[in-house]
């Protein structure tokens, strides 16, 4: 079978979002060929490389969007007159939230671009401004986009050329080269990641599958903060929106990672019928050690572990454990960094979070360098106490997550890998991975937190028994061979339902030995009227 791999952001870079999953779902299926057609963001993250790929990837097609990408293409009358048609459906559809004629602009915007090629100087012309301009003013459009400005219409039509830039691609090839000749598209996130499967599904039929871990809707909303631009933030999400409902209704199937997730698809459109969820896979032997040790770990000390930033809540983590630390002196805290989130307020955030600390503690030192004297830690993954993740896992018995923002809690996931009690904020899919495993507490809020962590240092007992249930939960649904196995089942089922390809043919429809050169009779020895027994077996003569 052949299967194309479409990512944006992610692998085969190095430096990529889903980098790990999808790496393992293809080593984890080296009997299929695989083809990755992938968006890059940045020239960074094309300076990083890409991981090394098994031999039976048999194809990389790579395209930026970040980089201009202006072919001096030029359009006719007719072309352009086409465009504005196209275009102006588009826009209208976004701005009045409808979802017919963003479709139908979508498609034909598609169509030009494959007929005339690249439409770089198109989406950045000033017709593509004036358009999206009239879109904002007309009769039906949403009370937000109506104040955009011209500085808001500008920074639009530059974020749409970029979005619609797989529309141009050269992917879609009727021969061997292109998406036309897979037998299925895997878009390994939604939004623009999902574009080029789209299109091959318009194009050519082949069956889309979706996996969306993390949201990519969700994704947008929490990245536009922008609250002085509010017009640009309202043009942003519905077109985000109403790109995600045409993925949603045109996919084949979708695979959300987590109920949170997959009542996200709902909300947005997706038919209950196209969802299964089928969760990441972990490789659970980087555990194992830790894990099979339940006695290992200070039983007075709470881990935190996973990426600085301040969607993590590390402040409210800061206060509780002061609560904490009250009630229980001989109590510690050691929080490990995996890494710090990009950009200046991550690291402002890191700054005060220690300052907070050494407030909190005035008499004791928050260092990494006074470990076993400080009742507050900031340590790194990698360095010399934890030099893997499993190392910070192991330095106590009772695991903390405080996010107030969360899709799959990939780090409680591990804690329960190395049978780690955790307590846990109710976000995102916590309570949904745990499953009854751990304590869970509403966000923003130390005292409950607090009240937790005393519960669980106060009862040992009660806490291995809870990381010994974690742990076989997390054996049982959260391996890379659960997700490998679902994964290749749904290929399977995709590709024998088949698909409305241009020549009507579908997989598996005629068994393979109707293909045999010849014709098909009764043998000799089968008695008369018999169609060869109850075994039903036959023989061929040419």
């Amino acid at each position: 079978m052949r299967i194309a791999l479409l990512t944006e952001g992610g692998y085969p870079y190095a430096a990529g979002e889903a980098r790990l999953w999808c790496d393992r779902l293809v080593r984890g299926l080296p009997q299929h060929e695989f083809e990755l057609y992938a968006l890059s963001r940045s020239a960074r993250q094309e300076e990083h490389g890409r991981v090394r790929l098994p031999d039976h990837v048999t194809r990389v097609r790579t395209a930026p969007l970040w980089a201009p990408a202006d072919d001096g293409r030029t359009h006719s009358r007719r072309e352009r007159r086409r465009f504005t048609e196209a275009f102006g459906e588009l826009v209208r559809g976004v701005c009045a939230g409808e979802g017919e004629p963003f479709a139908t602009g979508l498609y034909d915007l598609a169509e030009l671009a494959r007929d005339q090629g690249g439409m770089y100087a198109a989406l950045r012309s000033e017709t593509a401004v004036r358009t999206v301009e009239s879109a904002c003013r007309s009769r039906g459009a949403a009370r937000a986009v109506q104040l955009a400005q011209v500085p808001d219409l500008l920074e639009f039509v530059d974020e749409l050329e970029r979005a619609l830039r797989p529309l141009s691609l050269d992917w879609y090839e009727d021969g061997d080269e292109g998406l036309g000749a897979v037998d299925v598209c895997h878009a390994a996130a939604g939004g623009v990641a999902a574009l080029p499967g789209l299109l091959a599904k318009r194009f050519f039929g082949v069956p889309l599958l979706v996996t969306e871990y993390g949201v990519q809707l969700r994704s947008h909303y929490l990245a536009d903060t922008d609250d002085t631009r509010p017009a640009l933030r309202a043009l942003l999400a519905a077109f985000h929106t109403r790109l995600a409902g045409e993925i949603y209704a045109r996919a084949d199937l979708l695979t959300p990672g987590n109920a949170h997730a997959r009542r996200w698809q709902e909300r947005c459109g997706a038919p209950r019928d196209r969802l299964r969820t089928v969760y990441p896979g972990m490789e659970a032997d980087r555990f194992a050690a830790v894990g099979e040790e339940p006695d290992c770990g200070d039983p007075d000390t709470l881990v935190w572990v996973g990426r600085v930033d301040p969607a993590k809540d590390l402040i409210a983590l800061l206060h509780a454990f002061a609560e904490v630390r009250r009630a229980a002196p001989r109590a510690r805290l050691r929080i490990f960094a995996t890494a710090v989130a990009p950009g200046a307020a991550a690291l402002g955030y890191l700054a005060d979070c220690r300052s907070l600390a050494a407030q909190l503690f005035p008499d004791e030192a928050a260092d990494a360098r006074t470990v076993g004297e400080s009742p507050v830690t900031f340590e790194e993954v990698g360095g010399p106490e934890a030099p893997t993740p499993a190392d910070a896992y192991g330095a106590g018995r009772i695991v903390v997550l405080s996010s107030v923002i969360e899709g799959f809690p990939i780090t409680l996931a591990e804690a329960m890998f190395c049978g780690r009690a955790t307590v846990s904020t109710d976000v995102g899919a916590v309570r949904e991975v745990i499953g009854g495993t751990g304590l869970v507490v509403p966000p923003r809020n130390p005292r409950a937190l607090a009240d937790a962590c005393l519960a669980l240092l106060g009862e040992p007992e009660r806490a291995q028994r809870l990381g010994s249930a974690a742990r076989a939960r997390a054996l049982e649904l959260f391996t890379v061979e659960q997700n490998v196995t679902a994964f290749q089942d749904i290929y399977l089922r995709l590709l024998a339902r088949g698909s409305a390809r241009p020549d009507g043919e579908i997989p598996f429809e005629q068994p393979a030995e109707a293909r045999v050169p010849g014709h098909w009779t009764t043998p000799t020895w089968a008695a008369p009227g018999s169609t060869g027994g109850a075994s039903g077996i036959t023989e061929a003569t040419a």
